[in-house]
């Protein structure tokens, strides 16, 4: 009889072949050409955009606004007309006016961002993925835990797709392989205990690559690029297209809101005690809350020498059909690490980090740590060239499409008009007149 593990992953086996059909009949909307403007004289702001959607003759379009440069996505936006909303027909020229002296009036920014985002409706799950629905959550610390890096607070995340397992080994080597002779020169070979097992021994680079190696090998577009051109090799930062269809690490926000699995307020996805009947880690009787009646490594998968992981799949789901977000790897995520990061990010949408650092966002514990690093709330952080035996990653995407500009001037103070007007010298020449320029005003008398 074959273990239940190795009937999970047949099963998504053929499910990913399915996929694969279903991809060339169906995709995601595509946003091009997205462009804002203040219109002169007004507190009026113009955004254009082309969008299409294979399937579909309509989309639903939402509007979303930063004024710090996409750090936030809080400004109002009530009173935007147009192309926006349900029922938008797909094509070229598109054209949203938004009202920013209403909704944000007497303000002034160099750094205003606006983000387009379609939904076409058509909702087709992945095959080996679960949509972790969109919402505000408490993340950070619970239950009485004193974590200084990790308060308690709220954010609100988009719907996105998340892998129900961990990254296989078996996958790794299958993308890895066909990246190898498809213009990708340095991805890590990593390694695995067994096929079903974690792939493990992969830095955060090799990780962002094989993401995007994976996405071009299905068809889809690469999240991730560096000066414009798909990130293929190196050690750069690379820039993100967040509305691309392609495989990427989900964010530290999107990590935690999925492995709580609609949990509230625990520590861990199904409650605040953990034990090796419901993961691989650890065990020690130093934390009250660690009531496993075995102690120290997994005793079924405490063999063969380190790493001690389990295949995955070999623990039961979360609310949200994740299997081993708790121990077995610890699994990279896409943000740099900030042990002060949460000060600044509540309340917001989308948080993805600081914008540089030295380390990192790994999550979830491991088959090597204790109870305390495997709880929905902890934090950790390595630098992203490690290759370390006991970190692998899972992937996830996006459900939507959106398109970002990238900064907008736009002010909405009050606009005071001028008694007099200025006008340049070769204006004055023409008009056979001459300025007399003090430190109050330019005024105007005749030559």
């Amino acid at each position: 009889m074959k273990p239940a593990f190795f009937t999970r992953f047949l099963c998504l086996s053929l499910c990913s072949l399915l996929l694969s059909w279903c991809s060339i009949a169906w995709s995601a909307p595509v946003l091009s050409n997205l462009s804002a403007s203040q219109q002169p004289g007004t507190k009026q702001v113009k955004i254009t955009y082309d969008v299409a959607a294979p399937g579909v003759t309509e989309v639903e379009i939402t509007l979303e606004v930063s004024a710090d440069g996409g750090v936030t996505w809080d400004v109002p936006v009530t009173t935007a007309t147009g192309a926006i909303g349900a029922g938008v027909s797909v094509g070229t020229g598109k054209s949203i006016t938004w009202d920013a002296g209403t909704d944000w009036p007497s303000s002034y920014t160099t750094e205003m961002r606006f983000r387009v985002i379609a939904d076409d409706g058509v909702i087709l799950v992945p095959a080996g993925f679960s949509l972790i629905p969109g919402g505000s959550f408490t993340m950070g610390r619970t239950s009485g835990d004193t974590n200084s890096n990790a308060p308690s607070i709220t954010v609100t995340v988009s719907p996105f797709y998340m892998a129900q397992t961990e990254t296989t080994w078996t996958q790794w080597q299958e993308v890895r392989n066909w990246a190898t002779t498809h213009g990708y020169s340095d991805i890590a070979t990593g390694a695995g205990k067994g096929d079903y097992h974690p792939v493990q021994d992969v830095s955060w680079y090799d990780v962002v690559k094989w993401c995007n190696a994976r996405s071009e090998k299905e068809g889809l577009t690469p999240v991730y690029t560096v000066g414009g051109a798909v990130y293929r090799s190196g050690e750069s930062e690379p820039d993100v297209n967040w509305g691309a269809n392609g495989y990427r690490l989900p964010t530290e926000a999107e990590w935690e809101k999925a492995a709580r699995g609609g949990v509230s307020g625990k520590r861990f996805p199904w409650g605040d005690t953990i034990s090796h009947a419901q993961a691989n880690y650890h065990s020690d009787a130093s934390y009250d809350y660690d009531i496993s009646p075995t102690r120290g490594y997994h005793p079924t998968y405490a063999t063969g020498g380190a790493p001690y992981t389990s295949p995955a799949g070999s623990f039961a789901t979360n609310g949200y059909g994740l299997y081993d977000v708790v121990g077995n790897v610890w699994e990279w995520c896409w943000d740099w690490y900030g042990s002060d990061y949460y000060s600044s990010s509540s309340g917001t949408t989308n948080p993805r980090g600081p914008g540089s650092g030295s380390g990192r966002v790994i999550r979830g514990g491991c088959s090597d740590h204790y109870a305390v690093h495997a709880r929905c709330a902890n934090r950790n952080f390595t630098a992203p060239t490690y290759r370390l035996h006991s970190i692998g990653f899972r992937v996830a995407c996006s459900s939507t499409s959106s398109a970002e500009t990238g900064d907008v001037t736009v002010d909405t103070r009050t606009m005071v008009s001028k008694p007099f007007v200025t006008v340049g010298p070769t204006a004055a020449k023409a008009t056979g007149k001459k300025l007399v320029l003090n430190s109050i005003n330019a005024k105007q008398v005749k030559g």
